[in-house]
């Protein structure tokens, strides 16, 4: 099961998502969340697990600017709920989704997040009806821990979870023992 860590905001951390076994890391950048941290900040992040995860930048920004000042910074991949289009791209384009939004498939994944790092649950129905429907690989993001990743995703088989505030200690500091234990989880989930 390929798991993205998201809400990075130490490079340490993002050592601990990877050395757990994380697919992806995510740093939010150019936007108001609690774990947005400037983009120099997530390009140290990003070389320190450079080759051992995919790297994402997170945006909610609208802005064209702050976009390419994001791809600026090299990331493996850009996460954004906006409709931006991209005509030559070199990184990797995952689009948020929500209940009422058309599922896109000009990008390389759909992500399903209605929490935005809130600690919302995931609607496992919308869930369904979205893995069935997309045409592109689907993400399910939206409260997950350790304690309901198993109720959250059974039977969805997903091609990958996105965790944030459900492995951390405080909005943007993950626990080391919250990450091993969510990563556990997916083992057994998906041994």
């Amino acid at each position: 099961m390929r798991v993205k860590i998201c809400g990075i905001t130490r490079e340490e951390d993002a050592l601990l998502a990877v050395s757990a076994g994380a697919w992806a890391v995510g740093a939010v950048v150019c936007s108001q969340s609690r774990r947005s941290i400037p983009l120099r900040k997530a390009a140290r992040i990003f070389s320190a697990v450079e080759g051992t995860a995919i790297t994402v930048a997170v945006s909610h920004s609208k802005l064209y600017e702050d976009l390419e000042q994001i791809l600026a910074i090299g990331p493996d991949a850009i996460q954004i709920s906006h409709p931006h289009h991209f005509d030559d791209r070199d990184v990797l384009l995952f689009r948020v989704v929500q209940r009422g939004d058309p599922i896109p498939s000009d990008c390389d994944a759909v992500i399903l997040d209605e929490s935005h790092g809130m600690g919302i649950p995931l609607d496992t129905g919308f869930a369904r009806e979205l893995v069935q429907r997309s045409q592109v690989p689907v993400i399910l993001a939206g409260g997950l821990n350790p304690e309901n990743l198993g109720v959250a995703i059974r039977g969805l088989n997903p091609y990958a979870v996105d965790v944030a505030s459900g492995v951390e200690s405080a909005p943007g500091v993950k626990d080391p023992e919250k990450v091993k234990a969510f990563m556990e989880a997916c083992r057994r989930l998906y041994a």
